[in-house]
C-alpha cells in the first residue's frame, strides 16, 4: 500500500449518518485505491464460489473468482530444513472469472476510466443477497449510455453465477456490443513484504482444453501440483430481438468469449442474461474434463430454465430464512443495524455446506491469507453459526472430520506416537506454516476444535454428530496434551505444558500458557465426560469408537488427573493469572503510534525476537480463555486481568477487539465495551487494518456478533443451557438477536427498563436469566427486569463433607490400601491423593492403572463393593470427636441466620456418616453419589442439592476442600468458598485455611 493510499483510507468517514440498515452503498465514483477494497466488501459468495465485486467491464488487477476445492500445492523452500517442518504450503488461488462483459461503441472499446462518471452507485442488498450497480458514463467522444448490472451467486446452488446486464442509450447513435467472456489468464497475488497476502505460487493452473460457439463457451484448467481439474463455462439468454450473436473467440491463453451486438438509438436498451458454472475434481481425484463438462453442460441447462427474476427470488428466500434466525435489530444507530447485518451476511455465505471445507480467514472474499483455514474458524466464526446456522457450523466441523488422518500423519511428524494435532494453517489439512513458533507450536488449535464440537452439540443436541466422527476427533487431539505437558513434581506435581505459543504471536515458544493450559484443562474433561455420555446413551458406538482408538478407562482417568492437576497459577502481587511462566518478568514494549505508513503491524516492523523479549500482546489471550471458558472464573477475577492485559495489548490483530468487548461488557466497563464492539464491528467497512483490500476479516465480523449477544447480551452455555445477562448500551434504544436452540428459536429483545425473552419457535424451553430459571412458552413473551439487584439473596449453603466436616480422606485412604495390597497393586501418596474427592468408581480406575491385567466389569464392581465394606467398618467407631474443628459451629451458624443447609457428598455412605458424626438433623437436603450420574466437576451434584432447598443456585454458596469441587460449584452457578491449601484452590472465590474460620456473617450482612 502506498503511502498515500493509506492516508486516504485513515481519513474515511466513519459511516453515512443515517443509512438503510439492509443496503451497503457506494455512491460516488471510487479512487483507484478503493477500487480492491470495494471488491471485498462487495464480494459475493455461497460456500462454494466466491466472486469479488469488480465491475463487469474493468479488468482489474485484484478482481477475482475462487472456489473452496481449487488450489495449488506449493514446496515450501528453508535454507535449514529440520524434522517435522512443513514441507508445502496450500494456496487458493483465482479460478477464470466469469464476470466480465466487455463493451464496445462502434468500433471503439469502452474504457470506463477514460470516460466521465456522471452518476455511479453499487450496492450490496443484504435481504437480497444481490450486488447492484448503476453507472451513467459519458465516452471521451461524448456519448452517454447508462449500465445497470445485477449479479447473484445463489446460495441453494453451488458453483453458479448469475449476472442480469443492461445497457441504454442515452443520447448515443450507433452499434454496440457486448463481449461475454470468461478469463483465465489471472494468477495469485505475490506476497511483497507483507506475509499476510498471497505467496510465492509455483505451478497454479493451465488451460487444457478451451471451446466456444453460440451456445457454450468452455475451457478446462489443472493445476500442476495438486492435480485438481477444473472446468467452466458459461451461457446466456437473450430476451429482446435487437441483440443477437455475432461470433465466438477462443484464446487458449486468456480464455473465451461470446459476442452479441444491437444498433441503438437514444433511449433503447440491450439486457442480456449470464450464467456462469463451475465443476472441480478433487486433489489427484479421477474427474475427467469430459465428466466435468458434462457437469457444468448439466447445471447451465438447468440455470436456463429459470430467469434471472426466478433465480433471484430464490435467492432473497434463502437470505430471508437465514435472517429470520438472525433476527438482528438495533434501535439507534442504523449504521451499526447496516454493519451486522453485513457482517453476518459475509459470514453467512462464505461457509461451505457440504464438509469440503471450512471458513477461511478471508473467507471467499480474497487472496489474503493464501485462503487458509485457521483456529479463528472454530473460536470466532463457528459459534455465530452455530446459533444462527448450525448446518454450516456443523459442515465446519465435519471438515475437521474429514481431515482427521492428515492431523494423525501431523502429530507423527510432531514425534508424537498417537493422537491428532490439526495444522495451524492449511487448506488440504497438511500443515502449511513454515514458521512454526507461530504455526505448528499453536497446539491450541486442538482445544479450539474441541471447544467447537462442545458448543455445536450443546446447542443442537445433535449426538449423531459425535458417534460420526465428532467423539473421534475429540479423543484424538485430547491425547495430544499428554504427550506436551507432564506432571511436574518442582510445582507440586501440577501438570506443565511446555514450549507452546497461545493466541498471543508476539510472545512464542513459552511454558505453561494459561489460555492453552485453560482450554486443555476443559478439553480433557470435556473428552471423558463424552466418553462417558456415549457409553450410557451409545453403547455399541462407543465400543465401537473405543475400540477402533484403542481408548481404555484408563487413559480416560489419566486425562482426567491431568485436567485436575492443570498448573493454572494467579500472580500473587498483581492477582492475575500469568499469560505464561515468563511473561510478567519481561520489559514492557514502549508502544508507538501508528507511523505515517498506516496500520503497520509490529510484525512488519521489528525482528521476531526483539517483540518476544518484551510484555506485548499482538491480541487477547488471557482474556480469550475467559470468553471460551470462563463460567467458572468470577468476575473480580477478570476484571484485575482486563486491566493488566488492556495496557500490554497493541490489538495488531482483528481478533482482539471483539474479546475485549465481551470481557469488557461483563466486568461493567460498559464504554470501552462499546468502544471495542465498534473497533470489531466496522473493521472492514472502515478498513481499520488497512488490508480490507486483501479480503474481509471473517472472524472479526463473527466477534461482532459475538460482542453483541456474547458481550451486551450476556450470552453463556451453563448447565447445558442457554443464559444470559444482557446490558444496554447507553447509544442504543433497544436491540434484539435470535437464537436457534436445538428445536428451538428464542428471540431476545432488549429495552431501556427490561428483557424480552419470545420462543418464536418450539414448545417450552428452560433458559436462565441472570442465574435464575425462567420457562419460555410457544408464542409468549417473558418481561424481566433489565438491571438486576446488586447481589442475590443468600438463602442456601451446600457443605461438602470430607475435607470440610469430617476428615474421611484417612478413612478412604486405609480401605485402598488394604485393597490394594490384597490384590498385589503398589499404593502410594501420589495415588491417594489423586483419589481424594473422586467417587467410588473412578477411585478404583486409578487405583488398577498399574494392574497387570484387564478386570472385568463384575470383578470391579466385586471390589469396590469390598472396598466400601472396609470403609463402613471404620466409620462404625465414629463419633462426634471424628469432626473437624468448627464444622458444627459453621453448619449451626447458617441455621441461626436463617438459612437452609444441604450437604453434597461423593460417599454414598454419607447418610450413614452424618448419623454416626452426630450432626444428620443439621442438614435440611443431603445429596450422594446415589443421586447423581456425573461426578465432580460436573456441577450435578450441587445443583442438586440447590433444587433440593427449593433454591435457585445462585441463592447458594458452596463450600469445598478440593479443586474439582470448587469447579463444580462455579459450573453450577454458585460462588465458591475454599477450605484449605491455597495453590490447589486458586479459583475459590474466597479462601479460608479451615472450616472454623468460616463466618457466615460475612455473606449476609
Amino acid at each position: 500500500m502506498h503511502s498515500n493510499e493509506a492516508q486516504a483510507i485513515a481519513m474515511e468517514p466513519a459511516h453515512q449518518a443515517c443509512p438503510d440498515p439492509w443496503r451497503v452503498v457506494h455512491a460516488r465514483r471510487p479512487l483507484a485505491y478503493e477500487l480492491a477494497k470495494l471488491e471485498s466488501l462487495f464480494a459475493l459468495a455461497n460456500g462454494t464460489l466466491g466472486v469479488r465485486g469488480g465491475l463487469e467491464e474493468d479488468s482489474s488487477p485484484t478482481q477475482g473468482t475462487f472456489l473452496t476445492g481449487v488450489w495449488e500445492r506449493t514446496p515450501i523452500e528453508y535454507h535449514e530444513r529440520f524434522p517435522g517442518f512443513a514441507r508445502s504450503t496450500d494456496t487458493r488461488i483465482p479460478v477464470p472469472d466469469g464476470i466480465r462483459i466487455g463493451l464496445r461503441l462502434g468500433d471503439v472499446p469502452v474504457h470506463l476510466r477514460e470516460g466521465e462518471w456522471l452518476a455511479f452507485e453499487q450496492a450490496l442488498d443484504l435481504r437480497a443477497g444481490c450486488l447492484e450497480r448503476t453507472l451513467r458514463w459519458r465516452s471521451p467522444n461524448g456519448a452517454t449510455i447508462e449500465i445497470q448490472a445485477e449479479r447473484i451467486v445463489p446460495l441453494q446452488t453451488p458453483n453458479l453465477l448469475c449476472i442480469r446486464y443492461r445497457v441504454t442509450s442515452i443520447d448515443y447513435s450507433g452499434p454496440l456490443t457486448l463481449e461475454s467472456a470468461i478469463v483465465a489468464d489471472v494468477s495469485a497475488a505475490e506476497q511483497g513484504d507483507d506475509p499476510r497476502i498471497g505467496t510465492r505460487v509455483k505451478g497454479g493452473l493451465s488451460i487444457t482444453a478451451a471451446d466456444a460457439d453460440r451456445t457454450l463457451a468452455s475451457l478446462c484448467q489443472r493445476t500442476q501440483n495438486s492435480h485438481i481439474r477444473l472446468a467452466c463455462g458459461q451461457r446466456h439468454r437473450v430476451l429482446q430481438s435487437n441483440l443477437a450473436f455475432a461470433r465466438a473467440i477462443v484464446d487458449e491463453s486468456e480464455g473465451v468469449q461470446q459476442h452479441y451486438v444491437a444498433d441503438l438509438r437514444p433511449g433503447d436498451s440491450v439486457m442480456l442474461e449470464k450464467f456462469v458454472a463451475y465443476a472441480c475434481s478433487r486433489p489427484e481425484g479421477g474427474d475427467t474434463e469430459a465428466s466435468l463438462l458434462d457437469s457444468v453442460a448439466t447445471m447451465l441447462e438447468r440455470a436456463l430454465t429459470l430467469d434471472f427474476d426466478t433465480h433471484r427470488a430464490e435467492q432473497a428466500r434463502a437470505c430471508a430464512a437465514f435472517w429470520q434466525e438472525a433476527d438482528v435489530e438495533v434501535h439507534g444507530d442504523s449504521a451499526v443495524e447496516q454493519a451486522l447485518r453485513f457482517n453476518l451476511f459475509h459470514l453467512m455465505q462464505s461457509t461451505p455446506r457440504d464438509g469440503s471445507g471450512s471458513a477461511a480467514a478471508k473467507g471467499l472474499t480474497g487472496e489474503g491469507y493464501e485462503g487458509h483455514y485457521f483456529w479463528d474458524a472454530e473460536a470466532f466464526i463457528l459459534p455465530a453459526l452455530a446459533f444462527t446456522s448450525p448446518e454450516r457450523a456443523r459442515s465446519m466441523l465435519e471438515y475437521r472430520v474429514n481431515t482427521l488422518d492428515r492431523a494423525r500423519n501431523h502429530a507423527r511428524e510432531m514425534n508424537h506416537p498417537n493422537g491428532a494435532l490439526y495444522p495451524w494453517r492449511t487448506i488440504s489439512g497438511d500443515e502449511c506454516s513454515a514458521y512454526f513458533p507461530s504455526g505448528s507450536a499453536q497446539y491450541h488449535i486442538n482445544a479450539a476444535i474441541a471447544f467447537a464440537i462442545r458448543l455445536y452439540v450443546d446447542a443442537t443436541g445433535d449426538i449423531d454428530f459425535l458417534v460420526r466422527g465428532g467423539a473421534e476427533v475429540l479423543f484424538e487431539t485430547a491425547r495430544l496434551w499428554h504427550h506436551v505437558g507432564n506432571f511436574n513434581p518442582r510445582r507440586g506435581n501440577a501438570f506443565c505444558i511446555c514450549q507452546v505459543t497461545g493466541p498471543d504471536e508476539y510472545t512464542a515458544l513459552v511454558d505453561n500458557n494459561y489460555y492453552t493450559n485453560h482450554m486443555a484443562q476443559q478439553h480433557l474433561r470435556h473428552a471423558a465426560s463424552v466418553a462417558s455420555q456415549l457409553g450410557r446413551e451409545r453403547p455399541q458406538d462407543y465400543a465401537r469408537i473405543a475400540t477402533q482408538l484403542d481408548l481404555s478407562d484408563k487413559e480416560i482417568a489419566a486425562w482426567l488427573a491431568a485436567a485436575d492437576a492443570m498448573y493454572l497459577p494467579v500472580d500473587a502481587e498483581l492477582g492475575i493469572f500469568p499469560q505464561d511462566d515468563d511473561f510478567l518478568n519481561k520489559p514492557r514494549l514502549p508502544i508507538a503510534h501508528p507511523s505515517e505508513h498506516g496500520h503497520r503491524p509490529l510484525l512488519l516492523q521489528l525482528h521476531p525476537l526483539t517483540i518476544y523479549r518484551h510484555q506485548v500482546c499482538k491480541q487477547a489471550d488471557v482474556l480469550q480463555a475467559f470468553v471460551l471458558a470462563g463460567n467458572t472464573i468470577d468476575v473480580e477475577s477478570k476484571r484485575r486481568n482486563f486491566d493488566y492485559y488492556e495496557g500490554v495489548t497493541v490489538h495488531d490483530s482483528t481478533l482482539s477487539a471483539s474479546t475485549f468487548s465481551v470481557v469488557a461488557a461483563e466486568v461493567g466497563y460498559a464504554q470501552k465495551a462499546y468502544g471495542y464492539f465498534l473497533d470489531t464491528l466496522r473493521v472492514d467497512l472502515d478498513n481499520l487494518h488497512g488490508n480490507t483490500s486483501h479480503g474481509v476479516h471473517m472472524a472479526a465480523m463473527a466477534g461482532s456478533w459475538m460482542a453483541l449477544a456474547w458481550g451486551f447480551g450476556g450470552m453463556r452455555v451453563v448447565d447445558g443451557r442457554p443464559a444470559f445477562a444482557p446490558t444496554l448500551p447507553p447509544a442504543w434504544s433497544s436491540y434484539r438477536f435470535g437464537v436457534r436452540w436445538r428445536d428451538h428459536h428464542i428471540r431476545i429483545a432488549v429495552k431501556k427498563d427490561r428483557v424480552e425473552y419470545t420462543l418464536t419457535e418450539g414448545a417450552q424451553l428452560d433458559i436462565l436469566h441472570r442465574g435464575k430459571t425462567v420457562m419460555l412458552h410457544a408464542g409468549h413473551t417473558v418481561n424481566l427486569p433489565l438491571h438486576a439487584s446488586a447481589r442475590p439473596e443468600l438463602k442456601g449453603v451446600i457443605f461438602d463433607l470430607d475435607g470440610v466436616i469430617a476428615d474421611t480422606a484417612i478413612v478412604h485412604h486405609a480401605a485402598w490400601k488394604r485393597l490394594a495390597l490384597e490384590i498385589g497393586l503398589a499404593f502410594d501418596d501420589a495415588i491417594g491423593e489423586r483419589i481424594k474427592g473422586v467417587d467410588r468408581r473412578g477411585s478404583l480406575d486409578i487405583l488398577l492403572e498399574r494392574a497387570s491385567r484387564t478386570y472385568s466389569e463384575d470383578e470391579k464392581e466385586a471390589l469396590a463393593s469390598r472396598k466400601n465394606e472396609y470403609y463402613k467398618q471404620q466409620i462404625e467407631t465414629f463419633g462426634s470427636q471424628n469432626l473437624l474443628p468448627g464444622a458444627r459451629q459453621a453448619v449451626e451458624s447458617v441455621r441461626r441466620a436463617g438459612l437452609k443447609t444441604a450437604l453434597a457428598s461423593a460417599s454414598r455412605n454419607a447418610p450413614l456418616l452424618l448419623e454416626r458424626l452426630g450432626i444428620a438433623d443439621l442438614f435440611d437436603y443431603v445429596v450422594d453419589a446415589n443421586h447423581i450420574s456425573r461426578a465432580k466437576p460436573d456441577p450435578e451434584i450441587f445443583l442438586a442439592a440447590a433444587r433440593g432447598l427449593g433454591l435457585e443456585p445462585s441463592e447458594c454458596i458452596g463450600v469445598e476442600d478440593a479443586a474439582a469441587g470448587i469447579a463444580s460449584i462455579h459450573a453450577a452457578g454458585m460462588k465458591a468458598i475454599g477450605v484449605g491449601q491455597a495453590q490447589a484452590l486458586a479459583q475459590a472465590d474466597l479462601l479460608l485455611p479451615n472450616v472454623a474460620a468460616f463466618d457466615i456473617s460475612l455473606f449476609t450482612t
